[in-house]
């Protein structure tokens, strides 16, 4: 079966590029399951409910999280109400929402989709390991098939877990660096694996915000509201897997970029 995965849509421009993407993609990749990372696509941090109707609208069937899940107002009842809809499975017990769910995809087969957050440099979430232990247990007593967004800021960390995991998820792919690695691959024991799946935005920016602002805050040293790049430049990225739906073995594994130009 084919699992298409989208990475980090930052705001309107990565919103739209993926909408005028989508149909390209559709017919040279022909998923049967559509994931996206949509953590960052209201405005450079955080999803609305109103952002997540719109990508289920155009066909996705999971979108997963990061750090930044829960940032807009009024977030928690969406990502209590809606199983396609995932956070981190890792932030503190209580968090509205969930880190995993099990989805039927268009081939037949269920598939499951896990969302960790990594610690390095970031906040203080639970341990994903452990976390990952238990959710890829729970999962695989259902289905081979298991897909694992990893958002985390350090190489070494993502790698890791591809590591951890291997045999035992299907996919572990890495977001929130928002810049796509060039080590995509099928690791020994049957897990398609890439650092960083790259952002769906305007890459004419500091990955994805407006680069004066960033640029004024480094230099100066004084605090800068980020504002989300304008339209120009705007690619989407992400990766696409082929995997086995009787073992859970990735076949194929190829990075996905394509450039929608300004606008």
């Amino acid at each position: 079966m084919n699992i298409l995965f989208i990475g980090d849509l930052y705001g309107k421009p990565g919103r739209e590029g993926f909408k005028r993407a989508l149909p390209q993609l559709r017919e040279r990749y022909e998923p049967d399951m559509l994931i996206v990372n949509g953590e960052n696509s209201a405005g450079g941090k955080g999803i609305t409910a109103k952002i997540v109707q719109e990508l289920l609208k155009l066909g996705v069937d999971v979108i997963t999280g990061g750090n930044h899940s829960l940032h807009q107002k009024g977030s928690e009842d969406i990502h209590n109400d809606e199983l396609r809809l995932l956070r981190p499975a890792n932030y503190p017990p209580g968090t509205p929402g969930h880190g995993m769910t099990i989805y039927n995809s268009a081939a037949g087969f269920p598939v499951a989709v896990i969302n960790f957050c990594g610690r390095a440099f970031m906040a203080h979430f639970d341990d994903p390991f452990r976390t990952a232990d238990d959710l890829v247990s729970e999962a695989l007593e259902t289905t081979p098939i298991v897909f694992v967004d990893f958002h985390a800021e350090t190489t070494s960390e993502k790698v890791a877990m591809g590591w951890y995991l291997d045999g035992r998820a299907s996919a572990v792919v890495g977001t929130h660096t928002h810049i796509q690695t060039a080590d995509e691959a099928i690791l020994p024991n049957g897990t398609a694996y890439i650092t960083d799946a790259g952002m769906t935005g305007p890459y004419h920016s500091v990955i994805g915000a407006n680069k004066e602002a960033v640029l004024g805050a480094l230099t100066t040293l004084r605090p800068r509201r980020f504002d989300c790049a304008e339209p120009v430049d705007v690619r989407v990225c992400g990766l696409y897997v082929e995997v086995d739906p009787m073992n859970g073995r990735a076949t194929k594994v190829e990075r996905v970029r394509v450039n929608v130009g300004d606008g």
